[in-house]
């Protein structure tokens, strides 16, 4: 591989993109349209654009955001059903890009493996392996923007459950789906809690003789309509780019007015959550052991349905939920710590994702190695003492996209400064004694599990995670650039990074 490289001409631009999902087609579309002389690619590591939504194919696979937020505010949605289904949102980014023409700045198959700074050059070197024969191709680029999400795509997590290899039918992890599988009249049990399997189990409940979900402990579970009457009103009435707008900022506010609530009034959002759920499966159903979790909402995130899909499975008696532990895969189905078995035909193992950070790429400034996990992420976006690179990282109490179109926006104003001033990097420098703590706050077991190599946030601004999109919006569109935090240097100085 080496040989290859060093004997490869480079192709450079201004900035590279690393992923052609929700985050990397909103990234080109802003530098385009901000900074229309800079010069970009996009590399997507998979054959196909559109990222988690190209990637997830399970029964049911839907939003657990509603369109007005995780679409992008420059295109409107143009659907009735705020909570909607994968394919509509694929088609969705997939209709932007070729809108706007992104999707010919796209090379697909194109993974990166490597990303190098030399502070001499102000700028990275970037190696990525193509297609099935991985041949190592270089570029080089002065900005460096990371828009492919935090999800392992080469495998879920799987925690090993003792006589896996026993069972004797299929055992099927949602990010990897089977698309012959067939699930018709045949008995499924759905292992987990969380968005997936309470998506899963309503989808698959619709042919299968039955659906179990086992889950080792509760999550919050919200209802709401799969189409939003406010804004469904608003399109009536109202120009497409004032409805949306409007439909947007309502959903914005009401998440954050809720949010709030539960972190500041949790025992009464708890019994709110609860109520609910015990009104939609009526007083005899026992929603303290299946349906009441220990934590309080929003140390983890809240489950969302819509129009009450997997209440009303519940109701009909097509869906069941077991909260137990399992002590062991069986030829038939599990044997469970509390003595019952549960019979299965078809086991779904939904039991989480695995967190990869930065596409699993190897980052080095100035032939020194980058631990990530040793960083302190600036305004969520950047890294200390990482030079000119960006990553988009969305909102864990909100819709994904409010956060990454925010940093998109910043990244170019970012860059005109830049320009403006004839400046060639820029860098955030931890100056002054900043207490470190966990860059998502949240207790759920795919971020636990990740914690060793996630980056840290500060105590205070800059470094400080808001998780507020209207802090956020102040912060990113109106505050200073050259805060003080950010160092910037004009090409050609040769100051070393690390």
């Amino acid at each position: 591989m080496q040989d290859t490289i060093e004997h490869q001409r480079d192709q450079h631009f201004d900035m590279l993109i690393v992923g052609a999902g929700l985050s990397g087609i909103g990234a080109a579309y802003y530098l385009q349209t901000r900074c229309p002389t800079k010069t970009f690619a996009v590399l997507e590591a998979r054959e196909e654009s559109g990222g988690t939504w190209d990637l997830f194919r399970y029964p049911g696979v839907r939003s657990d955001s509603d369109m007005y937020t995780l679409g992008y505010s420059f295109r409107p949605w143009r659907h009735e059903k705020a909570i909607t289904d994968g394919p509509s949102i694929l088609q969705y980014i997939r209709d932007t890009a070729e809108e706007h023409g992104i999707d010919r700045k796209i090379r697909f198959g194109h993974r990166v493996i490597r990303s190098v700074w030399s502070s001499s050059d102000a700028q990275w070197t970037i190696v990525a392996e193509v297609g099935p024969e991985k041949q190592a191709l270089r570029y080089t680029c002065s900005f460096l923007y990371i828009c492919c999400g935090y999800y392992d795509y080469g495998e879920g997590y799987l925690p090993g459950w003792p006589g896996m290899n026993r069972f004797n039918g299929p055992i099927v992890h949602p990010q990897h789906w089977p698309g012959n599988l067939d699930y018709e009249g045949r008995r499924v049990v759905i292992i987990g809690s969380g968005a997936t399997a309470v998506t899963l189990a309503p989808a698959m409940a619709a042919t299968a003789a039955h659906v179990t979900v086992l889950q080792r402990s509760p999550t919050y579970v919200v209802s709401l309509p799969a189409q939003d009457a406010v804004a469904n009103w608003l399109h009536r009435w109202l120009p497409e780019r004032l409805s949306h707008g409007l439909a947007r900022w309502k959903n914005v506010l009401v998440s954050m007015f809720f949010y709030n609530l539960a972190r500041v009034s949790p025992e009464r959002m708890r019994q709110q959550i609860t109520k609910a759920v015990q009104q939609e499966l009526g007083p005899d159903y026992d929603v303290g052991r299946h349906f009441t979790p220990t934590y309080n909402p929003w140390d983890q995130r809240l489950c969302l349905i819509p129009d009450a899909d997997l209440f009303q499975a519940i109701r009909s008696g097509t869906v069941s939920i077991v909260t137990d532990d399992i002590e062991a895969f069986t030829e038939t189905g599990l044997q469970l710590r509390s003595g019952e078995e549960l019979t299965a035909d078809i086991i779904v193992t939904a039991a989480g994702l695995k967190v990869k950070l930065l596409g699993g790429m190897v980052i080095t400034v100035d032939d020194v190695p980058v631990n990530p996990s040793k960083t302190l992420l600036y305004k969520g976006m950047m890294f200390s003492d990482i030079p000119n690179l960006a990553c988009a990282i969305g909102y864990t109490n909100a819709s994904w996209t409010l956060k990454c179109e925010l940093t998109s926006a910043y990244v170019c104003r970012l860059l005109n400064y830049m320009d403006h001033n004839g400046y060639a990097w820029c860098v955030p420098r931890r100056r002054d004694d900043v207490v470190e703590e966990p860059a998502i706050p949240l207790t759920s077991g795919y971020i636990q599990r990740a914690a060793a190599i996630l980056p840290k946030q500060g105590s205070r601004r800059p470094w400080r995670l808001y998780q507020n999109y209207a802090l956020d919006m102040a912060a990113l569109r109106f505050g200073r650039v050259a805060d003080g935090t950010l160092e910037f240097g004009p090409p050609g100085c040769d100051r070393r990074m690390a």
